[in-house]
């Protein structure tokens, strides 16, 4: 098993669920910027990672742009080097189109993950020899307005099926991977970790979300996480 029939198979999952308001649109990059988003499963998702780093869903100017999980414009064309088409959504939000590797906007937690990751690590390849991104959700949703709506705050009877289709796809991922760490990007990516993995033999852990609207990753994230990844015990 590939990690590409993993994420098809999600996808295909995903793709047959409906959701009610406030939601008012939904993603699904693993389909409309599926070359790009299996070119990164190609070139970085064959190897056996130390580390699985886990993010919750995309972010509007992330992977909703490129299929990257946290995938920052600049960081996947010019670090990773990828390329792939980007096509449009079935239903595309006015407020948060989708232009692919021509979007103009930059994702703050995007771009403070990878050029860490560039500074710390010099290459993507030398990088991706040791860690892996992922998110739990493929799915972005957002309500009319253009609003961001994170999958934990859907309604019991739209999360759970969700979830579930999440589940099996994270299982699938480690068990194919063998990493010795999920670390959760946040809190809502470690608590899915224990709750998914809790009979794996593999560690679970987290480090702090670069997101903006953190006041302490506002005030040096790279320094955090660092910190974050030797208090688990995981050298850099």
């Amino acid at each position: 098993m590939e990690l590409q029939h993993i994420s098809r198979r999600l996808s295909d999952a995903v793709d047959q669920l409906r959701f009610g308001a406030p939601v008012a649109t939904v993603y699904n990059p693993l389909v409309y910027a599926r070359s790009l988003h299996e070119d990164y499963l190609q070139r970085f998702g064959t190897g056996q990672p130390e580390v699985i780093l886990l993010g919750m869903n995309p972010g509007p100017w992330g992977m909703a742009q490129t299929g990257v999980p946290f995938g920052e414009v600049d960081a996947v064309s010019r670090w990773m080097g990828l390329k792939g088409e980007v096509c449009r959504p079935h239903r595309e939000h006015p407020k948060r189109p989708v232009q692919g590797l021509s979007c103009p906007r930059s994702e703050v937690s995007g771009r403070r993950l990878w050029s860490w990751a560039e500074q710390r690590y010099g290459s993507a390849e030398n990088f991706f020899v040791r860690f892996f991104a992922a998110n739990y959700c493929p799915l972005s949703f957002m309500e009319s307005g253009g609003r961001n709506r994170t999958p934990d705050k859907l309604p019991r009877a739209e999360r759970d099926p969700l979830f579930a289709a999440c589940d099996r796809a994270l299982v699938e991922t480690v068990e194919l991977l063998r990493p010795q760490w999920v670390v959760g990007i946040g809190a809502f990516a470690e608590n899915c970790a224990r709750r998914v993995l809790a009979k794996h033999e593999v560690r679970i852990g987290r480090i702090l979300h670069p997101s903006p609207a953190s006041p302490i990753a506002n005030r040096g994230w790279a320094e955090r996480a660092e910190q974050d990844f030797y208090n688990l015990g995981i050298e850099l």
